[in-house]
Order: C-alpha cells, then structure tokens, then sequence
C-alpha cells in the first residue's frame, strides 16, 4: 500500500493524498460507508460506484464470521469476489459489536469469548483467528482487534483496557506477519489508538502503536459518549504522535461537522452508520442543513432533496415525494434517503480535498459548518 500527501492546508493540519491498494486507488479524505454483512444496506453497487461515488466500503469481521461464516467466504475467493465489489474494502476485527453486547461477553488476555446473537453459540476471537478470520475475508486494510473502552471509562479502567489492547496488538502484529494473503493481492494491517480521554493513556498508546511500523494507524475509542470537545482534544493530541507520511482512520465517526473538524486536525479516513440509519428513519443531509422528512412541514415542498446537491437522487425526487413515502411505509423511502445521504457524505469529503488543494480549506469548513448543523 501506498500513501502519498499530495497537498497540505497551510492554515490546519488538513491533508489530501492518495492512497493505493490492491483494489485502487483511493482520494482522501475520504467516508466510506458501512456494508456491514457485504452490503450497504438498501443500495446497490451500480449506486455506490456511480452516483455515491464510493471509493472504499467497510466490511464487518463480527458479522460476517457469523453469516455467511468463513467457509463460504473462502470457497467464493474471498469478500470482492462473493460481494462482486472490485474495489478497496476495510474490515474492522468486529471487537466493536462484541465489546457491545456486554451481556454475552467475557473478556481475559487470551481473548474474547461470545454469544452468537443469531443463534446463542459461543465463539472466541483471540488475536491469531482474528488475523486469520480477516485474511479468508480478504479486505485490502484489516483492523486489529482490541477492546473499545468506554468514553465514560475512569483512568483505571482505561489503562487496564488499554493494557490488554497492546498485548493483543503484539500477537495479532505476529501472527499477520506470519501468514500471508489468500486471493493474490495485499493485506495490510491498521493499529488501534486507544486510550479513552486520557492525555497520558492516549500517547502511551500511540507510542506503542507506531512500534509497530505499519501502513497506517487507526484512532478508536472516540464518539462513544465523551464530550464532542474531548473527541477533538484527542485527536489533536494524536497528531504529532502519528507518522505524517501514514494514513489516519478515525473509526465510527460522525456527523458532517465532526468530519469537517477532525480533517482539519490531521484525519483522513472516516466510517460511520449514520447517513443509512438516519436516513432509514427519515433524517436527512443537506447543504441548508438537517431535515426530518416525517414532519408534515414537508408535505408539500416540491423542491428537490438538496438543491445544492449533485447527485441523480437529489434533483429526481423532490421532499414531498419522499415524505409521503416514508408515511406510506414504502420500502423505496429508505432507499432514496440512504442514497442522498451517502452522496452528501462524499460530496463532503470530496469538496474539502478541493478547499485542501485550492488552500483555502479552514475558511471554508468555518463558514459551512454552522449551516450543516441547522435544523430545517
């Protein structure tokens, strides 16, 4: 994998480059979406190449362990060749959707052992299968597994989680160099920051991971339940401890303003559920700012879904017609809302690597944001 910096917002610490798998090649910043079982849920592949512009989907270790399980998946070649997706994919070691299923769980050092939420079976992920899970999987960038602590967690507990998350990391670092790809093409392996909001946790965790010398670095452990302005701390804490010639994934987040604020602090790879289930429920993104579709205000609004927007679904339905059909129940009402919503996620992105490369980019993420975050 290659990752090249090919412009740098002299005002932030805001980057856009290049990024080369075996898949393609990926313009970041960049938001992938979340096809969590091999799909993003209710959107086709014709779409998320097309009118999305998806370069990058992420894929979950958990799930797909699970169902359809590793022997189909190696029998079908691997993840692209079953999904029929021929572009870059990310598989996060599924430790996030174990740690969350607390009552089903026991953690120790060797591993994690679980509760299947299909079936009730109980199956363990160590850091060696979780290598091996992920290799018959095939993603282009794997995550290693590691325990999510709490964003409410006290110091002792996070230096405990994180602890135990090292020692992982060490073992999953070996057995990957150990063992070598399944489908012809290169894995690469990402190290998880993790550390809570603690200063001190934090740098000793980024210190260790970047021991490791891999091809990029993950930061998790954020968005879930700290205050927004310790998300940010952190993540300005990070930045001169992570290689600047590296790639940096900020896992699980956001909103748009999150994702504006943390590019400006050095971020270049975002993943999060939001625009899909928010759109289900019928929230959606705009350039004017969020609307909630299911408010009778809408049901005679015939301008487009985003008159801003660039997608084919953005100026094809207008808001009443995808208000009715979200009072309707039709099916198609969350489909249309996921597509605009993933759009508006990389038009996004897109539109901060032109502000990146133009060199004006803090201005104008300082001017937009307070218009994204209006409620319409």
């Amino acid at each position: 994998m290659k990752f090249e910096v090919v412009s740098r917002d002299s005002a932030s610490s805001a980057r856009a480059a290049l990024l080369t798998t075996g898949h393609g090649v990926i313009e970041t910043p960049i938001f992938m979406p979340v096809g969590t079982v091999g799909s993003v849920k209710g959107v086709y592949h014709r779409d998320l190449r097309e009118d999305i512009g998806a370069q990058i989907i992420l894929g979950n270790t958990y799930h797909l362990y699970l169902r359809p399980g590793l022997d189909i998946l190696r029998r079908a070649g691997g993840l692209h060749a079953f999904t029929s997706w021929d572009r870059p994919i990310l598989t996060d070691s599924g430790g996030f959707q174990v740690f969350s299923l607390t009552q089903i769980r026991k953690i120790t050092a060797e591993g994690c052992t679980f509760q299947s939420h299909i079936d009730g079976s109980r199956h363990t992920f160590t850091p060696e299968n979780n290598v091996d899970t992920q290799r018959i999987i095939g993603a282009d960038i794997m995550m290693a597994l590691d325990e999510c602590c709490p964003g409410d967690a006290d110091h002792a507990y996070a230096a405990k989680s994180l602890k135990l998350t090292q020692g992982w990391l060490e073992r999953f670092a070996r057995r990957f160099d150990e063992t070598s790809p399944l489908y012809g093409y290169e894995q690469v392996f990402f190290p998880i920051v993790q550390g809570c909001v603690y200063p001190d946790l934090r740098t000793a965790a980024a210190e260790h991971a970047v021991k490791m010398d891999r091809a990029g670095y993950a930061i998790g452990g954020l968005a879930v339940g700290e205050p927004t302005e310790k998300m940010y701390e952190m993540i300005e804490l990070l930045h001169p401890l992570l290689p600047a010639d590296k790639p940096r994934y900020l896992m699980g987040v956001g909103t748009p303003a999150n994702l504006l604020e943390a590019i400006a602090r050095g971020v270049d790879m975002f993943d999060c559920v939001m625009p899909t289930r928010n759109g289900r429920n019928g929230m959606i993104f705009t350039w004017q700012g969020k609307i909630n579709l299911r408010n009778q205000k809408w049901e005679d609004d015939f301008s487009p879904l985003d008159p801003e927007g660039t997608s084919f679904v953005d100026h094809t339905y207008t808001r009443a017609y995808l208000r009715h059909l979200f009072v309707s129940g039709e099916m198609l009402a969350a489909q249309i809302a996921s597509e605009h919503n993933l759009a508006f996620y990389l038009e996004l992105v897109r539109r901060a690597r032109q502000h990146i490369i133009a060199g004006d980019f803090l201005a104008w993420k300082d001017t937009v944001i307070p218009q994204l975050e209006n409620r319409l």
